[in-house]
């Protein structure tokens, strides 16, 4: 399964670029200094450019709380907006993660709601380097996405983009659980 319907919105799963993708906003896994790392959030600055980065550092001079979302301009990427999204580092789970995890997806579609967006990408958020465990973290992403959907008719696309075939996998399995 790699798409669901929800009220009047689909939430979409697909593997490939994050960069890539025809998206009015997508979500980077930002550190909560928004200094800029590997991943998707290297990812994202090399394509998108400088700017992205000196309009976090002028915007957000303290940087990001651990589960909140803030956004910025672009810069040279395909969609209109970057939305950094500060994920959890997993500690075995007895330490919020998963509310953490669930408040800054929350907050990044509440963002994209905010300044008018249709559609947005999401990557596996916290699944990298802050090693939340990739099943775990698909069923927390995927049933906040489908509670928001439930009574916000902005977003009409929620692409969560998964980087190999594993976190596919894993996406593929949890939205079969997602009630709507």
């Amino acid at each position: 399964m790699n798409r669901l319907i929800v009220n009047r919105s689909v939430i979409e799963l697909l593997q490939g670029d994050i960069t890539a993708q025809t998206v009015d906003a997508i979500v980077n896994a930002a550190n909560s200094q928004l200094m800029g790392g590997g991943g998707v959030d290297g990812a994202i600055h090399r394509k998108g450019g400088p700017e992205i980065m000196r309009e976090t550092d002028e915007k957000y001079p303290d940087g990001c709380p651990t589960g909140s979302a803030v956004i910025s301009g672009a810069g040279r990427l395909l969609c209109k907006y970057v939305i950094h999204a500060v994920g959890p580092v997993w500690s075995g789970g007895n330490r919020g993660e998963a509310n953490l995890l669930a408040a800054a997806i929350e907050k990044s579609l509440q963002l994209a709601a905010e300044h008018d967006c249709q559609s947005i990408a999401l990557p596996a958020l916290s699944c990298g380097a802050y090693g939340f465990p990739l099943n775990q973290a698909s069923r927390t992403m995927l049933k906040t996405t489908a509670d928001f959907l439930k009574s916000d008719m902005t977003l009409e696309v929620v692409r969560f983009v998964l980087f190999d075939a594993r976190g596919l996998a894993a996406f593929q399995k949890s939205l079969a659980l997602v009630k709507t």
